[in-house]
């Protein structure tokens, strides 16, 4: 079962749906058997609302499922209410953030393109703060908070059970000084580090690639389950996207695929790094 109460949200909306279409009835339909309404079923098959035991009873009954399933729902419903270790800093992690965070802890891959910044998990406190100091309108409370909540999702690249980390990062993200060039060597050096690490694999994409796939920055992530698809996720500054279907999944993938592809090697791109390093050590 998958570990963070986001996650378990997640799966428990997808087997709710897969009990729907299995039945061949509509959100309406159900709703309107268990004097629901229709969008309730929507909100619990959509993880935006929250499911108790007791409509997990009431829906098992309608779709006759084993007594097994019912109480594996049910789990899934208890757990999925309990509070993730980053839900606790308030205002320096928004909602829509919670949900990716809750989902990365639980990937067993991930996949992620940046055009104009160093990647999250790779970055240093005085890097991280200087992106929130900027634009953010957070109190200097919050920014410590968004701060820490960074530095400890790292941690997830270190574990035992660390993900397999691919990252392609713009070889603008490299030369565009956050800060300033003594903290920008200190973060390329922290890049460095990251992608020695034997489950990361960094590539830079240079300014002399030619065409390739111009997407904007986002994140694949993979899951050590069959029943959690894919999804793709791409943020912005007031919200973010969640895309889950087949058709998004394939093509981004083609489209990874397509930067890694244009991108230096590993050891090129170590390379390059390197030198900028260098650069900023003058």
């Amino acid at each position: 079962m998958a570990g963070s109460p986001t996650a378990r949200r997640r799966r428990l909306s997808i087997e709710l749906k897969k009990l729907r279409e299995k039945s061949t009835l509509t959100c309406a339909q159900v709703g309107q058997a268990l004097d629901w309404s229709g969008s309730k079923v929507n909100r619990m098959e959509t993880g935006s609302g929250r499911v108790q035991p007791s409509d997990i009873d009431a829906l098992c009954r309608f779709y006759d499922t084993s007594e097994e399933l019912r109480e594996f729902l049910k789990s899934l419903a208890r757990e999925a209410k309990t509070r993730g270790w980053w839900q606790v800093h308030g205002a320096g992690v928004p909602e829509w953030f919670n949900i990716y965070i809750g989902l990365e802890q639980d990937a067993s891959a991930l996949r992620q393109y940046q055009c104009e910044l160093l990647p999250g998990l790779t970055q240093t406190a005085a890097y991280a703060r200087e992106l929130h100091a900027t634009g953010a309108h957070l109190s200097p409370e919050d920014i410590d908070r968004a701060v820490r909540v960074r530095l400890e999702r790292q941690e997830m690249l270190t574990r035992p059970d660390a993900p397999d980390a691919w990252f392609v990062v713009n070889e603008g993200a490299v030369r565009n000084v956050i800060g300033d060039r003594a903290l920008m060597r200190e973060q390329l050096e922290r890049v460095l580090d990251s992608a020695a690490l034997p489950n990361v694999t960094l590539q830079v994409l240079p300014f002399d690639a030619g065409t390739y796939p111009a997407t904007g920055s986002f994140t694949m992530l993979g899951f050590p389950a069959p029943e959690d698809p894919d999804l793709v996720y791409r943020d912005g500054i007031t919200d973010a996207v969640y895309l889950e279907g087949e058709h998004h999944v394939r093509e981004y993938t083609k489209a990874f695929d397509g930067l890694r592809a244009a991108a230096l090697s590993p050891q090129r791109s170590a390379q390059l790094i390197k030198s900028v390093v260098k650069e900023y050590s003058k």
